[in-house]
């Protein structure tokens, strides 16, 4: 009760406290929305309980603050929402539209008692946050700069971004480590935090590493997954999109999100999406190298095949020519000498008719005669066959000598090539593949 003193009517602490608490719920007898920043939820797992710190800023200047109580129940009710509309759970640094009664207890003094948030508000807002941190990208023309960088032929050293428990980098092994065609991968793990709000800072300062040692690299992969689509609003964070979409080598995604990509994943070389599907990108990759490599070496085993059948067939042809042009000269030489004995004997006849005395001598020297000559011819006959038989390829390439083509035909002269060329050089044993340096020519060829 208040008294009188010194005609001064006094009031004590508490009846002023309980005078402005009557004021205050005779005024705001019911709840009513307000919007405001939340820039700390204060949640107590103890309790269950959140005290929130709400704030409304004005050029970056806060003009109004007030404590506010959110309890166990209506918290949980609440967060459920969230993370089914936002996919992100209540948490710090987010604007929200909240149904609030006004409380005033003599020793906290003023707070609002939240019952309610509307999470389509917030929705609305992260998303109008979001089309602000892309519209900033592409007025500081740094949107699509990621996308411009070239991707090596074959992108075999990835550092990766991850979690190393993360069952998405499981995936991603399985398949890079296990693929069926033996294509070989080296990848480096730089651990970070890939969702809430230490995500930004974790990631970022990853990034900053692995542009230390970039030429190690052939590109950074993001990888994300098991964890649903909660917490992924740190990937539409400005600083975050910015520091992927500056980065020095092409940045791969697969941060498991499928629905509504976010800005990191736009500005990112490639948005694989799933960490499967990147390690499937990855392999095709190798893929678009790897079948025509192998088609072009079928075509080159197919062509040499037929070129060595081709050679085959014209060196079987000179040998049934030279075997056939040995028989012809060796059937003309037995002629001419069954007809030069022939003749021997019709004039050794005539003689043994003019002359009996002479007879023995000329039968003795006829017959010396007629076995020298025979084995004169007889030599030459086997000194032709073995000259005709020392002139076929295969002697004639065992004795040292060689014979070279260009595109198929045996050269002659020295200007029948130029600087560049490719001739093949067929031995005794194998062939031999030359490119032309340079020429000369003899003093015969001039």
């Amino acid at each position: 009760m208040s008294e009188i003193i010194h005609d001064r009517k006094i009031f004590t602490l508490q009846e002023v406290a309980n005078s402005i608490r009557r004021t205050i719920e005779q005024r705001y007898s019911s709840a009513f929305w307000v919007k405001a920043e939340m820039i700390k939820l204060n949640y107590y797992p103890h309790s269950g309980h959140c005290y929130p710190d709400l704030v409304e800023k004005s050029d970056g200047k806060i003009i109004a603050q007030i404590r506010s109580t959110l309890w166990k129940n209506d918290y949980l009710r609440i967060n459920q929402e969230f993370e089914k509309i936002l996919k992100e759970p209540l948490k710090d640094g987010i604007k929200i539209l909240l149904s609030a009664k006004i409380n005033f207890d003599p020793v906290y003094g003023v707070s609002l008692h939240i019952t309610d948030i509307d999470a389509g508000y917030t929705l609305g807002d992260l998303e109008k946050e979001k089309q602000e941190t892309i519209d900033r990208l592409k007025k500081e023309h740094l949107f699509d700069k990621n996308k411009l960088l070239s991707l090596p032929l074959l992108p075999k050293r990835i550092a990766i971004i991850s979690v190393e428990t993360s069952k998405g980098l499981a995936d991603f092994r399985k398949i890079i480590d296990n693929n069926e065609w033996g294509y070989r991968f080296f990848y480096f793990l730089f651990p970070a935090l890939l969702q809430g709000d230490r995500a930004v800072e974790s990631i970022i300062g990853q990034l900053n590493r692995i542009s230390g040692v970039k030429h190690h690299f052939d590109a950074v992969a993001i990888i994300r997954g098991g964890g649903g689509d909660v917490g992924l609003s740190c990937y539409n964070h400005f600083e975050l999109s910015k520091a992927i979409a500056c980065f020095p080598l092409p940045v791969i995604t697969g941060i498991g999100h499928a629905t509504n990509e976010t800005v990191s994943e736009l500005v990112a070389f490639y948005n694989a999406i799933t960490p499967t599907k990147m390690a499937e990108w990855l392999i095709q990759k190798f893929h678009n190298f790897s079948v025509p490599v192998n088609e072009a070496r079928e075509a080159m085993i197919n062509k040499s095949r037929m070129i060595i059948q081709d050679e085959k067939i014209k060196f079987q042809s000179q040998i049934r020519y030279f075997r056939s042009a040995a028989q012809h000269h060796l059937v003309n030489n037995n002629h001419l000498l069954r007809r030069q004995i022939s003749a021997l004997i019709h004039q050794t006849g005539f003689l043994c008719s003019q002359s009996s005395g002479e007879i023995e001598n000329i039968r003795v020297i006829l017959k010396k005669d007629l076995f020298l000559f025979h084995q004169y011819k007889r030599s030459l006959l086997d000194h032709t066959e073995k000259s005709i038989a020392n002139m076929s390829p295969g002697k004639v390439l065992k004795r040292g000598y060689s014979i070279t083509l260009m595109n198929g035909k045996a050269m002659k002269q020295s200007d029948e090539v130029k600087e560049g060329d490719i001739i093949k050089t067929l031995l005794s044993k194998g062939q031999i593949l030359s490119e032309i340096q340079s020429t000369q020519k003899t003093r015969n060829d001039e």
